[in-house]
C-alpha cells in the first residue's frame, strides 16, 4: 500500500506541474513570439489506471514523464504596418546581447534607445552581424527598410544586417531565461540560419492554441481528481481494517 501512495503522490505532484504549465502558457496566448511550454505526463497517465504508471517507469524528477519542453513550431504572422515589428518566418532567432551574455528570441517587438541602437522591449540590444545596429539621429523608423534577408536600408544607404541563428539539432538545449528570450549552454555555438525570412511590419503570434490548453487542462483535472478518489478510498479501506483489527 505504501508503494501505491509514493505512485499517486507522485503522479499528483506531476499533474500539479503540468497544471501550472498549461496555466503559464494560457497567460502567453497573446505574447508575441512566445513558444508554448509541452509536458505529456497527464498523457501517459491517461493511458494507464489511475495513481499506476507504466511498468520500468522512473518516477524522479528528470525522468522523461515529467520533464517539459518547448515547441518551436511556426507562430501566425501577424501584419501591423509598424517598421520596428519583425517577424521570423522559419526557424531561427534573434540575437540580444546583454550583460549576462547573449540572448535568443522570436519576439522582434524593437524600438530605437536614445543611442540610437535598436533594443527589444526589455532594452536589450538587438545584435547585427558587425555588432550593435545604430541608426543615425536623421533618420526616422518610418524610412527604414529591412529586406527579408534582416538588412537594414534607409535613403538607399546600407545601415546594418540583423544578426539571426539557428541552432538546428540543439534547439532543444534552449531554456527560458525571462522576457521571452531563452538561453543555450556556453559549449553550444548558434550556426548560419538558412532557409528565414524577415517579414517587416508584421509581429509572430504565440503558437499556443487556445482549446487544445482547455482540454489539456480538463484531462489533467480529471487525472488528479482521479487520484484523489483512490487515496480516499484507500483511505477508507485502511480504517476498515484497523476498525476490525482492534474488534
Amino acid at each position: 500500500m505504501s508503494e501505491t501512495f509514493a505512485q499517486i503522490t507522485t503522479s499528483t505532484n506531476a499533474l500539479m506541474r503540468e497544471f501550472d504549465i498549461i496555466t503559464h502558457n494560457l497567460a502567453n496566448v497573446s505574447t508575441t513570439g512566445y513558444k508554448r511550454i509541452c509536458n505529456k505526463f497527464s498523457k501517459s497517465l491517461d493511458s494507464n489506471e489511475p495513481g499506476q504508471v507504466e511498468a520500468g517507469t522512473n518516477m524522479n524528477s528528470s525522468s522523461s514523464p515529467l520533464s517539459s519542453t518547448l515547441d518551436f513550431s511556426q507562430g501566425n504572422i501577424v501584419e501591423t504596418g509598424r517598421p520596428l515589428d519583425l517577424a521570423l518566418y522559419g526557424k531561427g532567432f534573434f540575437a540580444m546581447e546583454t550583460p549576462n551574455g547573449p540572448l535568443y528570441s522570436r519576439n522582434g517587438i524593437f524600438h530605437i534607445n536614445q543611442n540610437g541602437q535598436i533594443v527589444n522591449s526589455s532594452g536589450y540590444i538587438v545584435a547585427g552581424q558587425a555588432g550593435p545596429i545604430t541608426i543615425p539621429s536623421d533618420i526616422g523608423p518610418s524610412e527604414l527598410n529591412i529586406s527579408t534577408d534582416g538588412t537594414i536600408s534607409a535613403r538607399d544607404t546600407a545601415i546594418g544586417k540583423l544578426k539571426i541563428v539557428d541552432f538546428k539539432d540543439n534547439e532543444n538545449k534552449l531554456t527560458p531565461a525571462g522576457a521571452n528570450c531563452y538561453k543555450i549552454p556556453e559549449d553550444i555555438r548558434p550556426t548560419t540560419v538558412e532557409n528565414i525570412v524577415v517579414k517587416q511590419g508584421y509581429q509572430e503570434a504565440s503558437n499556443v492554441k487556445l482549446i487544445d490548453e482547455l482540454v489539456d487542462m480538463i484531462m489533467v483535472c480529471r487525472l488528479y481528481e482521479a487520484n484523489m478518489k483512490i487515496v480516499s478510498s484507500q483511505g477508507d479501506t485502511s480504517s476498515s481494517l484497523i476498525g476490525a483489527a482492534m474488534g
